[in-house]
């Protein structure tokens, strides 16, 4: 592939300008995953590997930001929209062939959904019992009026496909439902997913077409005030789902919700792209998301609503933000790991030896780290992340330890 096509590529599946022209590295494991099972023993046993478990209790990890994807095998409420098949829709075409390739699914007809649970479910037997993942369920584009329109969505993951998953395997997943709050039903809907177990709900606003500004949430806030359950909020620039208004993802604009009484998580700690500082009235400058995003945690009215995601911080783009989050030992008591699945197995995104030019990551490392990914991409999100460092601060046990934050005090 030529440097002009790998330019493209990385562009199509949402790194941005500024992390492609920061990394001049040639993908150092190739572009695609090679999908090996059964991790070698010298691997799975290494000390680096087994220092990555020390200290924490795996019966309270929780990966707080996995993506479940299907296409209605069996009626399940799975879809992607025709155009991710669509020649005439090439970049999509092409994010769909590598996040397929990160996951490692069959996409034989009726095999897509269960190849892509069955290779989680490979994935973690081999962690130490107790980890969970949380599966995102996903809803759909709605209008002002509340009224869903597949046409300007990318893709569907039904509350109920995600509770069903979830409920057959108990011992892997949680499952965390996906509510428009302009729906008429949206109070109802959440009862619902409370009733079924969903231990949150996932919003991406731009491509859900959700302004959180905005008093049409006003309802869904207080039912999810009374019933503590809190919002996994995509914030800043999207690029992996496109379409809507990019402006929804300002982070400034949750916190109506938090005003509310909502506890938010803002993924991936809001670290792409710029948004409009409308602290400063309708003709604020723009600046970037993550500056946004830290004057709210600084905040001290928002410290017991206000949280945040790690997931995708490695990845290319988003990596020049890591030093920063590592050193704010304060921040992290109120940060949740998550790996943004099936993104880790997206080869060109991510690099240790990155990270390890950077300075956050023992250059040791980095052999063992690139042979765990080609087994098992979960585990080689959560092992980067534990090893990582900026002098003497690293992710705390808490980080990583989720399951108390998902634990409703109202339940």
């Amino acid at each position: 592939m030529k440097r002009r096509e790998f330019l493209g590529t990385l562009g199509a599946l949402g790194l941005g300008a500024a992390g492609v022209g920061a990394w001049k590295y040639w993908p150092e494991q190739g572009f695609t995953n090679p999908c090996l099972a059964g991790l070698p023993e010298a691997v799975a046993y290494h000390p680096l590997m087994r220092s990555v478990w020390a200290g924490l209790d795996p019966a309270q990890v929780w990966d707080s930001h996995v993506h479940l994807v299907g296409e209605g095998d069996a009626g399940n409420g799975a879809w992607f929209s025709p155009d991710m098949n669509s020649l005439g829709h090439p970049l999509l075409r092409l994010q769909k062939s590598f996040y397929m390739n990160a996951a490692c699914v069959n996409e034989a007809p009726g095999k897509l959904g269960t190849s892509y649970v069955a290779r989680m479910l490979q994935q973690i037997e081999s962690l130490p019992a107790g980890y969970k993942a949380l599966l995102f369920a996903f809803d759909l584009f709605h209008d002002e009026a509340g009224k869903a329109d597949k046409q300007r969505s990318i893709f569907y993951i039904s509350n109920h496909y995600a509770a069903q998953v979830a409920h057959a395997h108990p011992a892997a997943f949680e499952w965390a439902a996906s509510i428009h709050p302009y729906r008429a039903d949206c109070v109802e809907a959440l009862q619902s997913a409370l009733r079924e177990g969903a231990r949150a709900v996932k919003w991406l606003p731009s491509a859900m077409g959700i302004d959180p500004l905005s008093s049409r949430c006003d309802r869904f806030y207080e039912a999810l005030a009374g019933a503590d359950m809190p919002i996994i909020s995509h914030a800043g620039r999207e690029l992996a789902v496109l379409g809507g208004n990019q402006d929804f993802g300002n982070p400034l604009r949750l916190r109506r919700a938090m005003d509310h009484g909502v506890r938010v998580v803002v993924a991936h700690c809001a670290s792409d792209g710029n948004d409009q500082d409308i602290d400063q009235g309708p003709n604020g400058p723009r600046v970037r998301s993550y500056e946004l995003f830290a004057r709210m945690m600084d905040e001290p009215r928002y410290a017991d609503k206000l949280h945040a995601d790690i997931s995708a911080l490695t990845q290319l783009n988003r990596a020049w933000a890591l030093k920063a989050v590592l050193q704010r030992d304060d921040w992290h008591p109120r940060l949740l790991n998550g790996s943004d699945y099936p993104l880790p197995g997206v080869m060109p995104l991510f690099s240790a030896t990155d990270m390890a030019n950077r300075g956050l990551l023992d250059p040791a490392a980095v052999p063992v780290l690139l042979e765990v990914r080609a087994y098992n991409p979960l585990l080689f999100d959560f092992a980067l992340k534990r090893l990582l460092h900026s002098g003497l601060h690293q992710f705390p046990a808490s980080v990583f330890e989720t399951r108390r934050f998902f634990e409703r005090k109202s339940a």
